[in-house]
C-alpha cells in the first residue's frame, strides 16, 4: 500500500489484509540492505490476528528504491513518524526494528513517545559499530561484503527450514535479497551507506532516556553481527526508564529466517 510521505508515494506491506488505521498497529522496520519481505511471516500473523500492519521499505530500499536514501538514523526516524501520520493511525503503535531498523525504532520512540505503545528491538546493539575492514570492503567490493555479512548472519549452514518450508536455502535467499536491494539503487553504494548509518549513530543512550513505553529485546544467542553483550548498555539504559524484557533465541543475526517459530513466539509475548 502507498502512503504520501513528504510528498512522495511510499510503500509499506500490510500483511495481506486491507489496512485499518483503527486497529492496534505494528510497524516493522528492516535492517541494512533489506526490505519489508524479511517480516513476511510476522507481518501476516499480526495482520490476521487483530492488528494493522505497516512493514515499511525505507527510502532507497525495496519498492521505495526510487527515493533518495536518508542520511542518518534521526532522518529515518522522522520519515517513519511521517509515514505513521500519513497512515492515519488512531492510537499508539508498536515499533519492531531489526538491526539498523532497531536504531530507527529507538530514535522514533524517543522523538514521539506518545505515538509508541511498545518498542521491540531485534538483533540490536549500541553502539552499532562496524569494523573498518567491513566498511572498506563494502566500499570497494560490495558483493564480497554481502557474502561476508551473509556468513556472519546465520548460526549454521543447516538451519531447520520451519519457514518458508523444506527445500528452502536460507543463506541463498539472503544473498539474493541483499544483491537485489544493492543493485536496485543506482544513486550510491547502498551497502556502504547503510553500514555507515549504523556505525555513526551516537544518540542511543540519550534516546533510551526519553522512551516511555515497555521495551523488549529479541536477541540471537549466536549472533556474530550484533552479539547479545553489545546490547547490554542499551538494556540497562532502558531498564532505568521503563519495563524491559530480554528474549534470547537459538539463532544468529537473521533470526526471522533462522528461528521463525521462536521469533514469532517472542513477538507475540512482546505485543501482549
Amino acid at each position: 500500500m502507498l502512503f504520501n510521505v513528504h510528498e512522495q508515494p511510499s510503500y509499506a506491506y500490510t500483511g495481506g489484509k486491507p489496512f485499518d488505521p483503527t486497529l492496534p498497529c505494528v510497524v516493522f522496520i528492516h535492517g541494512a540492505l533489506n526490505d519489508h519481505s524479511v517480516w513476511t511471516l510476522l507481518a501476516r500473523w499480526c495482520a490476521h490476528h487483530g492488528h494493522a500492519v505497516l512493514a515499511v521499505d525505507l527510502p532507497g530500499h525495496g519498492r521505495n528504491r526510487g527515493q533518495a536514501p536518508l542520511a542518518d538514523v534521526p532522518a529515518m526516524a522522522e520519515w517513519l513518524l511521517a509515514l505513521m501520520q500519513a497512515a492515519g493511525l488512531s492510537r499508539p503503535a508498536a515499533l519492531v526494528g531489526h538491526s539498523m531498523g532497531s536504531l530507527i525504532a529507538l530514535e522514533a520512540a524517543a522523538r514521539a513517545p506518545e505515538q509508541v505503545s511498545r518498542l521491540v528491538l531485534v538483533g540490536t546493539a549500541y553502539p552499532m559499530k562496524v569494523s573498518p575492514a567491513l566498511l572498506e570492503t563494502a566500499r570497494t567490493a560490495p558483493e564480497q561484503a554481502i557474502a561476508m555479512v551473509n556468513t556472519f548472519s546465520f548460526a549454521t549452514w543447516a538451519s531447520k527450514p520451519g519457514y518458508p518450508g523444506p527445500g528452502s536455502w536460507l543463506q541463498g535467499a539472503e544473498l539474493a535479497l541483499k544483491s537485489r536491494i544493492q543493485n536496485g539503487q543506482t544513486a550510491l553504494n547502498l551497502f556502504e551507506h547503510d553500514f555507515r548509518v549504523c556505525d555513526s549513530y551516537a544518540g542511543g543512550l540519550e534516546a533510551a532516556a526519553r522512551v516511555r513505553c515497555p521495551a523488549h529485546f529479541i536477541l540471537g544467542e549466536q549472533d556474530q553481527m550484533t552479539a547479545p553483550k553489545q546490547a547490554q548498555a542499551l538494556i540497562e539504559a532502558l531498564k532505568a526508564q521503563v519495563p524491559t524484557t530480554v528474549h534470547t533465541l537459538p539463532a544468529g543475526h537473521s533470526m526471522m529466517a533462522e528461528a521463525p517459530e521462536a521469533m514469532l513466539a517472542a513477538l507475540r509475548q512482546a505485543l501482549r
